[in-house]
């Protein structure tokens, strides 16, 4: 690579990552400033808006919520998911072209036409579920499952799958044991990058939890929401805290991966 085309490669770069920062940036100046309103830069910081954030009840309970939620909806996918595409990927192969379109249904109608439906199914009858979280864990499920499916096939597909069961049942391995001791170890990365891109997403998640549970389970999507006639500068630390929580999580999770190998 000759010296302009480096050049403009990392130029382009550059360009890229100023425009995806720049918000997010301004965000956090915002959060932190104690007037920004008549003048191109801040007229002062101030710790008051985080502060009075993290000392919100409701914030708290708000997070605590989002997450309760998050991992109860990604612990039941991958309970209910990775035994699924072991399956799928070792014994029925061809069905994985059924799977690939199956996962994307959830995204094909649009989350206000689901919420009507949910509405009318959950709301009385025997599974009266609208208002609690339960009904939450199933439908971010769903949304995570397109997440979960393909970054763990793709994971599947790079250790050859087929190859170490066989491998591990020449040595004396039942199929069984050898997908729990042989495989799973081998699927870590890819489950840890699922559920990293799934949590993500999930904690942003805001018509399903309004629509069908709103502030009778509040989380932080629906909490920041009920800010919008506050101040902006609160709203900014709020927003600062959720990319604060994901970036804390991976940090998290990439941590433990390295400490693994």
């Amino acid at each position: 690579m000759s010296r302009i085309e480096n050049f403009y490669h990392r130029g382009v770069v550059t360009v890229m990552l100023i425009i995806l920062l720049s918000p997010l940036v301004a965000t956090l100046i915002y959060a932190f400033s104690s007037q920004w309103g008549s003048t191109i830069l801040p007229e002062g910081f101030t710790l008051k808006w985080m502060t009075e954030l993290l000392q919100d009840p409701r914030f708290l309970i708000a997070l605590e919520h989002s997450l309760i939620i998050c991992f109860g909806a990604l612990a039941l996918s991958v309970v209910l998911v990775l035994p699924l595409m072991f399956v799928i990927a070792y014994y029925f192969p061809r069905l994985d072209s059924v799977m690939n379109i199956l996962i994307l249904l959830p995204f094909a109608v649009p989350p206000v036409v689901s919420s009507v439906g949910l509405l009318q199914l959950y709301s009385d009858g025997p599974l009266a579920l609208t208002g609690t979280p339960w009904i939450l864990i199933g439908c971010y499920f769903t949304i995570a499952l397109p997440f979960i499916y393909r970054a763990i096939t793709n994971n599947m597909q790079a250790i050859h799958l087929r190859d170490l069961m066989d491998a591990a049942q020449l040595l004396g391995a039942s199929t069984w044991k050898a997908a729990i001791l042989v495989v799973l170890p081998n699927l870590r990365k890819g489950c840890m990058i699922a559920l990293l891109l799934s949590f993500s997403f999930l904690i942003g998640e805001f018509v399903f939890a309004n629509l069908l549970v709103g502030n009778r389970f509040e989380t932080l999507q629906v909490y920041l929401y009920n800010l919008r006639n506050g101040s902006g500068h609160l709203t900014s630390a709020l927003v600062i805290s959720y990319f604060l929580v994901v970036l804390l999580l991976t940090l998290a999770a990439n941590t433990v991966n390295k400490d693994k190998d």
